[in-house]
């Protein structure tokens, strides 16, 4: 019985061996299959330009001219959905000089009309946001309203038939 364990033992080592070689060889093929991949993505990213929002560098890299708007910061993710929803390139940096901080959103020329129409639908969202009553201020008013109603007054005696 010994011997059979040993000898399982060797045939199990010799067999570990012939399978690790080959699948030692075909991971390295498999790595260099994947290096040669991320090459030719790296060629084909270089050559793609950058789309939606990027830096400074990028924007002005691009050659086709930038011009800018200064807004607040009252909702520059909201406006940021509406650039990017218009396919507008664009690039948000802080005004230091301004006291109440603002941002200057700088965008390719050529995107001048887009820019417009996306500035316009993202003021008129606003404007529609401020006309919406606040759900908070309608409860408050809710509320002192059933305060100010007089309570019933509940008698706890049973009235029995017999």
């Amino acid at each position: 019985m010994q011997e059979e364990v040993e000898n399982r033992t060797l045939n199990l080592a010799i067999s570990t061996t012939k399978l690790t070689w080959r699948a030692v060889a075909a991971a390295f093929k498999l790595y260099r299959q994947h290096r040669r991949n991320v090459k030719a993505n790296k060629q084909t990213a270089a050559n793609e330009k950058p789309v939606g929002e990027q830096t400074i560098d990028q924007l002005l890299g691009q050659n086709q001219g930038a011009t800018n708007i200064e807004i607040e910061k009252t909702d520059l993710r909201g406006f940021k959905r509406y650039l990017d929803k218009y396919g507008i390139d664009y690039a948000i940096t802080k005004d230091p000089s301004q006291v109440p901080l603002r941002y200057l959103v700088f965008f390719k020329a050529r995107d001048g009309d887009a820019m417009t129409a996306a500035f316009k639908e993202y003021s008129a969202s606003l404007l529609q946001k401020q006309k919406k009553p606040s759900i908070l201020k309608q409860l408050n008013k809710l509320k002192q309203l059933v305060a100010s109603m007089p309570a019933k007054v509940r008698q706890k005696s049973q009235e029995r038939d017999r």
